[in-house]
């Protein structure tokens, strides 16, 4: 690229840059954009449909969870990227809803190249999207419910989350049971510690197999198969430095002569893994979760003086076992106070389909919980896995930032009256701009009404008709779709989720709609 000027040129771009300017750069990026949302349309609702991703590896991923299809799809467009991020920023904050953020923010984009085409200047676009997003928040509060959050609604919440995604043999509402079960146990007076619930997945048993553990599951088994295998009132010390012979701190040759020399180097070393055995037992430690290598010798010692051990523990394990039973990571077994180690009341070893579990249950401090999610496959607790997740939390949320609407597509059609009727307060051309942002709206129920098998344009005008003397939705009955009352059915949706969406679908259309000049490089 060059600038011309009285003089001779000067360059500022190589010459294996690549622009792309105006109005071309606006269509490329749209295009692009709606193209990554038209790819989870398909999956939105009770009846949406799966994907079947498959890396350069031969990896098969099947889902229908949209942030899982994008994350997983080899996006390169810095457009398109944008939107994975809005699936992404809607599965950080809230947990739920990236379908349909993604979708929604797709119908923006191609409801604005519309208007661009008609000679609507970006930012009046821009501008014109932004005030009907207000509308629309604010149009969302007036629906929320004031029923009080008990745990019948919450389980109601939590099974809506799932409905269409792989659960194996069990059904939403056995899993929500889970959910809300979970999530209350958890729940402190400053909020849902979501993080206090952690999700083990074994395979080998059907999915209505799955259960609650008071407590933390690990995939982890004993160093030696003649230690306990269960031990109650235990005290626990978590160690974050192996169990090895010490090494010297210089580089040192030592040249040994006869074979009293070597039973007395090898007696040497068996005293130093009989002094840390010692130390543990005499420090009254029962179980000892170590995130380094323990050397078989010293696991030898450790078994006889009966102290339950597990070598090379995950970080992430680790910290859950510290922040259950309130013992703290040490790094060295010579000087162990009694305030670093912790308590459970029972931790025990379990066979679990082909594998050693071990289960910290009754743990001093923290109220943590694990959800054991089982499964024939790895691809149907992998959805599962997912599914159960997305409700937790999805219940976390409902529960931190209070509040829950009716679903199956009814906020969206009222939303989309609602902008509508506002839009008339809007002067000049972006009240189109706020007209295109409620017609984007319908593309959630209409796609709803074309996923569940009815036609999607009767289903919306018999929505509207509904929705104009009482309250309905598109529900799923057998292989069919009927317009219902939601609330009747038990279709409700965390108003956070939809504000999540509205919010991050517009600020992604709108970044992407402000772009006239893509410039790349080779």
């Amino acid at each position: 690229m060059a600038v011309r000027g009285s003089r001779s040129p000067v360059f500022i771009l190589g010459d294996d840059a690549q622009r792309t300017r105006g109005r071309d750069a606006q269509s490329s990026n749209i295009t692009a954009g709606k193209a990554v949302a038209e790819s989870v349309r398909t999956t939105l609702g009770p009846r949406g449909m799966d994907k079947m991703l498959v890396d350069s590896t031969g990896t098969v991923v099947i889902t229908n969870d949209g942030v899982t299809i994008l994350e997983e799809m080899d996006i390169e467009h810095p457009a398109a990227q944008m939107l994975v991020e809005v699936a992404q920023t809607q599965e950080s904050e809230v947990g739920d809803g990236t379908t349909t953020a993604s979708v929604l923010a797709g119908q923006l984009l191609a409801k604005s190249e519309e208007l661009v085409e008609q000679n609507v200047h970006p930012t009046t676009i821009v501008e014109g999207y932004a005030q009907a997003r207000d509308f629309a928040l604010e149009a969302l509060d007036d629906l929320t419910l004031d029923d009080e959050l008990d745990d019948a609604l919450l389980r109601r919440v939590a099974a809506s989350s799932m409905t269409g995604k792989g659960t194996g043999d069990v059904s939403a509402d056995r899993l929500a049971d889970l959910v809300v079960d979970a999530v209350r146990r958890v729940e402190t007076a400053e909020g849902v510690q979501r993080d206090n619930v952690r999700i083990q997945t074994e395979v080998g048993a059907a999915a209505s197999e799955s259960a609650l553990v008071e407590g933390i599951v690990v995939d982890e088994e004993p160093v030696r198969d003649n230690m306990p295998r269960s031990v109650e009132d235990a005290t626990v010390a978590i160690l974050r430095t192996k169990l090895d012979t010490r090494e010297a701190s210089v580089d040192a040759e030592y040249n040994i002569t006869d074979v009293d020399q070597l039973n007395a180097a090898l007696d040497a070393e068996e005293a130093e893994f009989e002094s840390y055995a010692q130390s543990l037992d005499d420090a009254g430690v029962d179980v000892l979760f170590c995130t380094k290598k323990i050397d078989d010798r010293a696991a030898a010692h450790l078994a006889k003086h009966g102290i339950l051990a597990f070598k090379s523990v995950k970080t992430s394990d680790a910290k859950a076992l510290a922040s259950a039973t309130g013992a703290v990571s040490i790094a060295s077994v010579d000087d162990i106070d009694a305030d670093d180690l912790g308590y459970a009341a029972s931790v025990r070893v379990e066979r679990v389909g082909e594998d050693d579990l071990t289960f910290v249950e009754g743990g001093a401090d923290a109220e943590t919980v694990t959800l054991l999610l089982r499964g024939g496959t790895e691809h149907v607790l992998d959805e599962l896995e997912r599914a159960v997740g997305d409700a937790l939390d999805v219940a976390a949320v409902a529960l931190d930032e209070g509040g829950v609407v009716p679903g199956a597509g009814y906020p969206e059609i009222k939303l989309a009256d609602h902008v509508r009727e506002r839009a008339n307060s809007i002067s000049g051309r972006g009240q189109l701009a706020a007209d295109a942002f409620a017609d984007a709206l319908d593309v959630l129920p209409r796609t709803l009404a074309e996923n569940t098998g009815m036609d999607p344009i009767d289903a919306l005008v018999d929505l509207r008709a509904a929705n104009e003397t009482g309250r309905a939705g598109l529900i799923a009955t057998g292989e069919h779709g009927d317009i219902a009352d939601p609330v009747d059915h038990g279709v409700f949706d965390p108003a956070a989720v939809k504000r999540e969406a509205l919010e991050s679908a517009t600020e992604a259309a709108t970044m992407i709609l402000r772009i006239d000049d893509i410039i790349a490089g080779e």
